[in-house]
């Protein structure tokens, strides 16, 4: 196996034993979460209030070292609260870039449908090309730059919905259920003793495993991962048949495509492999393709989702042997 390949696995364990000190369960929340990072995409984190959304992107920026900021999105936000403004000094009798929080490498995007449209808008050149524009001039982002945005799945008064535009940009919907019982019952031991999760982020006890110059070896490292062309075809089928089926008004466009293989390849390198199988895609497949679609209305109304549509394409398009 190739020498950063191992390097970067071993890194994904690390991290993943890291977070585990804070984070209680969500072992498949965590590993999606490191698939953004480690392919340089963006997330769509969607769970209900008080399932430590928040405490996941603050350890993994702690863990990566990397700088960290949050917006708390409210539908008086304006995209200059975002991207930043240029103010005028008395002292100096020029004008000068107060930047916004987009300045960063992680971004924690707290319920980015409570703002309007203009204001999402504002993350959509950071999101493709890592930059943004202020008065006519355009700014670099840190090379990493990751959005993870969160939505509360039950409570839609006051909220903005995505446009597909901005959904499309973020490579995966990650879905944070409760815990079980018993990871709620360890969660209540830790609340009342020294080891509360807030308090194991805030002491220091959590690890740096890398640095964030050592993001760029690590994500180039996933390329050495086997994907043969049968794979290709088989997640390009996947991802077409989406605009064919019956119940879908729109489907998902190339650039699912892209993020399906990224995906899938990064899932099979958290697995310890150095190659991609059809379980990979199809593992991958649900939080890839699930945001991007839109049903017609009638199949809504009969109780159908996005997810159960993915499912059903995964069982229709021939696995490749």
């Amino acid at each position: 196996m190739n020498e950063n390949l191992e390097r970067l696995q071993d890194v994904m364990r690390r991290a993943r034993a890291e977070i585990a000190k804070v984070v209680i369960g969500q072992g498949e929340v965590v590993d999606r979460a490191l698939i953004a990072v480690f392919t340089g995409q963006h997330a769509l984190v969607e769970g209900v209030p008080g399932v430590a959304k928040t405490l996941l992107v603050r350890t993994l920026a702690r863990i990566l070292g990397c700088p960290y900021a949050r917006i708390q999105f409210t539908p008086d936000l304006m995209p200059a609260d975002i991207t930043g403004t240029h103010v005028f000094d008395m002292k100096s009798q020029g004008f000068s870039l107060v930047k916004g929080p987009v300045f960063t490498t992680f971004l924690l995007a707290d319920e980015i449908n409570r703002a309007p449209a203009k204001t999402q808008a504002a993350l959509l050149q950071a999101m493709q090309e890592r930059k943004v524009t202020i008065d006519r001039e355009t700014y670099v982002l840190s090379p990493h730059f990751t959005v993870y945005a969160t939505q509360n799945p039950v409570e839609y008064e006051g909220t903005y919905p995505l446009p597909e535009a901005q959904k499309d940009r973020f490579m995966l919907k990650i879905d944070m259920a409760c815990p079980d019982r018993d990871q709620e019952l360890e969660l209540s031991r830790r609340t009342l003793g020294e080891n509360a999760p807030e308090h194991v982020l805030e002491r220091g006890d959590v690890a740096q495993v890398i640095s964030e110059d050592d993001l760029d070896a690590l994500q180039v490292a996933l390329r050495a991962m086997t994907v043969h062309d049968d794979l290709l075809a088989y997640a390009v089928d996947m991802v077409r048949k989406t605009r064919d089926c019956e119940s879908v008004m729109v489907g998902a466009g190339p650039r699912a495509t892209q993020a399906l293989l990224l995906a899938a390849r990064a899932a099979a390198a958290l697995d310890g492999r150095d190659f991609v199988t059809p379980d990979d895609i199809k593992l991958m497949a649900p939080g890839v393709l699930e945001h991007r679609l839109t049903l017609r209305p009638e199949y809504e109304m009969e109780g159908m989702t996005a997810d159960e549509v993915v499912r059903r394409i995964g069982e229709e398009i021939p696995v490749p042997r």
